[in-house]
């Protein structure tokens, strides 16, 4: 799936590798992934599933995430803002 963080470009490419995550790696038909989805309730991801794709979002973007971020994502678009957060470029900080 090797994807660069410099490819995801807008959130319509973050949705779109997200999704491809889903259909490639978990078998979840792609009429069944939308910004809505609920990862557990819509998908019955369970924790591991959850910390394999944070493991995947990790390694593929080079970007890190924590427990507590990881509990935070609930739905399919919660996973396209946080990336698009992460990967995001941001302003040094001037002194």
């Amino acid at each position: 799936m090797k994807t660069t963080k410099e490819e995801l470009t807008s959130r319509e490419d973050i949705f779109i590798f997200t999704k491809k995550y889903f259909t490639d790696e978990l078998e979840i038909p792609e009429i069944r992934i939308n910004p809505e989805t609920n990862l557990y309730q819509d998908l019955e991801l369970d924790s591991i599933d959850a910390f394999n794709m944070a493991g995947m979002l990790e390694k593929e973007l080079d970007i890190g995430i924590d427990d507590e971020d990881l509990k935070k994502i609930i739905t399919i678009q919660d996973i396209v803002d946080y990336i698009a957060y992460k990967t995001s470029s941001k302003p040094a900080i001037s002194s």
